[in-house]
């Protein structure tokens, strides 16, 4: 009996591996196709089909997205904005949680309720470039930073996440002598890596890829985001060419390029940080959004 149990398993784990082995490639073919398109041989394109290796690798969209205008500088510059507005923005959705996570916060309610307002109804696009252009914020990097430090979304998924945590830790902590402050750095933001990890990451997808307010706000080229860059050079290949005309040649003489060479080479230049990033926090993700949703 006991063997048959142990086939009827071991058939059962076979079928599942080779379910999520088929899954798995279904998900990363198209990512590796993006790779092989990115560095094949233009006339190569065309005819790829479904090849999942180009027969020569060839770097001359990367060659040329890199030289186009002040890319470079629109890296750094996105760079910036992601790690700086990541970071506010999960140090506010702390600041912001933790006191609503308390029982006895005198009109937690109507607090809260008040930000689920402000969450569901906003002013819109002009009373927001209104209140930037007031502030003085036009044209600064403080612009695509300050108005999203804020999330009513996250500060409820982390105000439920610490509703979680054993009040007697913090009583302990009390009664030795911590303040709140010192109970939040010290003892509640240890125990919420998930959380936090899951928060940093949406605030990093977002700030990354984020390009409207860029759009709207900034003036100044050298002071511009990747996304606006890269927006702006596919555009200007497609007007000039349809998707599978000969176009601009990579500089150096290396031949044509198509314009899906470069679409291909932006997205893998575009995604590139995040998807090196996501396998540090991706462990936290799953647990820190479950249980941050359950407690009300």
């Amino acid at each position: 009996m006991s063997m048959q149990n142990s086939k009827k398993f071991s058939l059962f784990e076979l079928l599942l591996i080779i379910g999520f082995t088929l899954f798995s490639i279904v998900v990363l073919y198209p990512f590796w196709q993006t790779i092989v398109i990115s560095f094949s041989d233009p006339k190569q394109i065309s005819g790829l089909g479904m090849n999942l290796w180009p027969e020569s690798w060839i770097p001359d969209a990367y060659q040329y997205v890199f030289s186009y205008g002040s890319i470079m500088k629109a890296y750094v510059n996105t760079i910036v904005r992601t790690l700086s507005g990541t970071f506010l923005i999960v140090a506010f959705t702390m600041l912001a949680a933790y006191p609503l996570s308390k029982k006895d916060l005198p009109y937690r309610n109507t607090i809260t309720i008040f930000f689920l307002i402000a969450m569901f109804f906003s002013g819109g696009i002009i009373p927001d470039y209104l209140l930037v252009k007031n502030l003085g914020l036009l044209d600064t990097r403080w612009a695509l930073i300050l108005p999203s430090a804020v999330n009513v979304f996250y500060i409820i998924i982390m105000r439920n996440y610490f509703m979680t945590i054993d009040k007697g830790i913090e009583e302990s902590a009390i009664m030795d002598g911590a303040g709140y402050f010192t109970i939040l750095t010290k003892i509640i933001l240890p125990l919420s890596k998930p959380v936090i990890a899951t928060i940093a990451l949406w605030a990093a997808v977002y700030h990354w890829n984020e390009w409207f307010h860029a759009l709207v706000y900034m003036q100044d080229d050298a002071k511009t985001v990747l996304q606006i860059i890269v927006r702006d050079m596919l555009t200007a290949m497609d007007a000039s060419q349809s998707e599978n005309a000969a176009a601009i040649g990579a500089g150096g003489g290396s031949g044509n390029l198509l314009l899906a060479n470069v679409r291909a080479a932006t997205v893998m230049i575009s995604i590139g940080p995040i998807v090196l990033v996501y396998p540090f926090v991706q462990k936290y993700f799953i647990k820190g959004i479950m249980i941050g949703s359950l407690k009300g």
